[in-house]
């Protein structure tokens, strides 16, 4: 290539494995720490984990705190003034996230910044994870790139990488999980592929008796995703259905590998060789992990029920006090969430959000002329809306359609493992139709998303053997199309960034009645 050796031309295809992933990181990373700080307010929900995360790092469980109408502007008061107290509060979510976020409040304070910066970095390092997810699933860096570009510029992944919420650290923590358990699938084939006896002509078949009879080892990278996804129902339950979906779903990758191998029951192979491995690995070190998390909580005094079942009797007695106690707790928890039916004019049912049908509004203000960058002579706009790249997003919806019919008629593995953890992110919410739920929660689903867009587009560019001309007219298809969802992003970057607007600007982005 160029009058370079094959060694030299080699070299920039070996980089570009971790070159090109870091450079669509660092874009992601400086747009996401831009004026991480602004608003200087607290928006949406932040004024539960913000606060949370504060108690936990200061008392190692969460307290209860004064009105957030009296408390917020505390908070951001200059002198600030913490009215917190060690008065143990009963809370939604579990600690994980919280603690997450905390991190950013033991480096910088109790100020927007602090609280968002573990998010924001949490939100960086999921592109990188995606580029490199993606690089292994399509064996393509171009469209790991590819994929991790487009989350980069999705809407929705960019203003929860900028606000202390929780739903973005269980995408991270189950992106994780889903990366692991990517490499433990291609290293337990490797394994197999070792085990096949070679044949007298020097080459490797698959072999009955190895394919139902081999084992595969130890599996750390097993291990690894049940931690994590340990962590992602430790942050958010919802983490949990991701646990179950994955299970099955490795299970089935355990059936494929088998068959390759040449087994002959490679169902009954897997029941006998790897389903207790599997469930060891996934489940009992998620368990495991999800109490771990509680440890604050089980070393205070304090903490919201804490000691609920000291001196109790009963059948259970025989389980130590402190985990019968927490059991009770996230029982309340559970009828809690499931019985939350509170309405919010927000709120929307998950058949919208492929769509983008009610997106929400994180903040909003309205500066008048002359005041907070208001230019004009009329009022001006101010807010964050949780609204992914529409483009990319209604793209998207055609990309699972792509991929449903890869999956189902052309049994495409890929396909089938990105379906998986889509419907795991999204199914389950079709079970609470009552209850109020919001868009925002399918960030945990966007980097699948991404990968299925990037996945149809690899499609749209042409087989390998494709002649120039189709592999031309597939490449000017799917570049004008990522280039049209990146002007989208950048069309509306203010109002995912909360910048001083004419009102007339904003209104003009509310393409659908149902976002206003």
């Amino acid at each position: 290539m160029l009058g370079l050796s094959p060694v030299t031309a080699g070299r920039p295809a070996r980089w570009s494995g971790w070159g090109g992933p870091l450079l669509v990181t660092l874009v992601a990373g400086l747009s996401r720490f831009w004026r991480l700080g602004s608003p200087r307010a607290v928006v949406f929900d932040e004024t539960y984990y913000a606060k949370d995360a504060w108690a936990l790092l200061r008392l190692g469980y969460e307290s209860t705190w004064p009105d957030s109408k009296i408390a917020d502007p505390q908070i951001l008061a200059d002198p600030q003034v913490i009215p917190l107290s060690d008065t143990g509060a009963f809370v939604a979510h579990p600690p994980t996230g919280k603690w997450v976020i905390a991190l950013g409040e033991w480096m910088f304070g109790l100020d927007p910044f602090a609280w968002r910066f573990m998010t924001a970095v949490l939100g960086t390092l999921s592109v990188l994870m995606l580029c490199r997810i993606g690089r292994r699933l399509f064996r393509s860096t171009a469209l790991g790139c590819l994929a991790g570009a487009l989350m980069t510029v999705d809407g929705l992944h960019y203003v929860m990488s900028r606000t202390a919420l929780l739903d973005l650290v269980v995408m991270f923590f189950v992106l994780a999980a889903f990366g692991c358990l990517l490499v433990d699938r291609d290293n337990a084939r490797a394994r197999l592929a070792e085990a096949l006896p070679v044949q007298g002509d020097g080459r490797i078949r698959p072999d009955g008796h190895t394919g139902d009879r081999a084992g595969t080892g130890v599996r750390p990278w097993r291990l690894a995703a049940g931690f994590f996804l340990g962590l992602a129902a430790s942050t958010k339950w919802n983490g949990l259905y991701f646990l179950a979906f994955f299970v099955i779903l490795t299970l089935l990758w355990d059936v494929g590998s088998r068959r390759v191998a040449g087994a002959r029951r490679p169902y009954r192979a897997v029941l006998r060789k790897d389903l207790g491995w599997s469930v060891v690995s996934l489940v009992p070190v998620a368990v495991v992990t999800y109490v771990a998390t509680w440890t604050g909580w089980f070393m205070s005094d304090n903490g919201y029920g804490r000691h609920w079942a000291d001196g109790r009797g009963g059948t259970w007695s025989w389980i130590p006090a402190p985990l019968r106690s927490l059991w009770h707790y996230e029982y309340g928890v559970y009828r809690f969430n499931v019985g939350l039916h509170t309405p919010h004019k927000y709120q929307s049912n998950p058949w919208s959000w492929l769509v983008l049908g009610r997106p929400v509004l994180f903040h909003y203000e309205s500066p008048k002329p002359g005041t907070y960058g208001c230019h004009t002579t009329a009022d001006c706009s101010q807010g964050i809306l949780a609204l992914g790249t529409p483009l990319l997003w209604w793209s998207g919806c055609c990309a699972l359609v792509y991929l449903l019919y890869r999956w189902a008629l052309r049994r495409d593995w890929r396909a089938g493992a990105v379906l998986c953890a889509v419907a795991a992110g999204y199914l389950p919410w079709f079970l609470y139709q009552d209850r109020t739920i919001f868009s925002f929660y399918a960030v945990v689903f966007v980097p699948y998303l991404c990968l299925a867009v990037a996945m149809t587009l690899g499609a749209l560019l042409g087989p390998p053997g494709a002649t120039h001309q189709r592999r031309t007219r597939g490449a000017l298809a799917a570049g004008a199309l990522v280039l049209l969802i990146a002007w989208n992003f950048v069309y509306f970057f203010p109002i995912y960034t909360g910048q001083t607007i004419p009102y007339a600007d904003w209104h003009a982005r509310m393409w659908l009645d149902t976002w206003v």
